[in-house]
């Protein structure tokens, strides 16, 4: 006999029906059955990078699919909510449309479109500031956020009320001012020093890239990126000779290294 869940009409009714029968407190799933907000956030982060890494790569036949693995995430956390009497799946879909018809006078009232994308931008973002209402400059810059895009966003709230550098040339002399001082932490050899003042420089990278309208988290994911590349390329020529990293040495490696670099890898 066919699963009751197969009479639910398909798309979001089925969806939402699959989650309420993996959190059925009798017939559910032990796992599903287990789980939390907060052991769930950890599964959202990762499906929203993932939805980031299909787009970086052009791949769309696995786009379609973790985008969909991200949907079920906010599915998920929506049903929780529900089992707790504090919203639902309903409450979430009106919130953001509202909160979306809200943001876009310009589209959906009598606002003019006649305006730049940055200035878009910057109502959006005085918009934001009025639904927190009275609060601090720095408030609601979420915890959650990957470091990098942190404390880009955090400069940026800073330096609408001009708390910025104004010029360039500041920021990269600060980045030498940092430096120079996790050089004095590394010669004391304390950890909580060194781990203090690198912070402060990866801070003070952040702020360079924002004032060279760069992403330091998109800048650096696509080194990370570069830099699989060119040690694939070491360990694949290591491998045509009978060798691994692990056999060579560092001016080996760094030849390959280099070759990597010159065919453009």
């Amino acid at each position: 006999m066919p699963d009751p869940i197969f009479s639910v009409p398909p798309g979001l009714p089925r969806l939402r029906a699959v989650m309420a029968r993996l959190r059925d407190p009798d017939t559910g799933c032990p796992w599903d059955l287990e789980q939390d907000f907060a052991t769930i956030a950890p599964y959202t982060i990762e499906e929203a990078y993932e939805v980031a890494d299909a787009i970086q790569r052009g791949a769309m036949d696995e786009l379609r699919g973790e985008l969909g693995d991200l949907m079920f995430q906010s599915v998920y956390h929506a049903q929780l909510a529900e089992e707790a009497g504090f919203f639902d799946l309903d409450d979430v879909i009106a919130g953001i449309t509202t909160k979306m018809i809200d943001r876009h006078p310009h589209v959906f009232g009598d606002e003019s479109r006649d305006k730049s994308a940055a200035q878009q931008t910057a109502d959006w973002e005085a918009a934001k500031a009025r639904e927190r209402g009275p609060a601090g400059v720095l408030d609601g810059v979420a915890l959650g956020l990957p470091a990098l895009t942190r404390a880009e966003k955090l400069q940026k709230r800073a330096a609408r009320v001009g708390f910025d550098w104004p010029e360039t040339a500041q920021v990269a002399a600060k980045i030498a001012e940092e430096a120079a001082e996790l050089a004095g932490a590394a010669a004391t050899a304390d950890p909580a020093q060194i781990a203090d003042e690198m912070g402060d420089l990866l801070f003070a990278l952040a702020n360079l890239a924002r004032h060279l309208g760069v992403d330091p988290e998109a800048a650096l994911r696509g080194t990370n990126d570069k830099f699989t590349r060119r040690f694939a390329h070491i360990e694949a020529r290591l491998a045509d000779v009978g060798k691994t990293p692990a056999d060579s040495d560092l001016d080996e490696m760094d030849a390959l290294w280099n070759d990597a670099k010159r065919a453009g890898k």
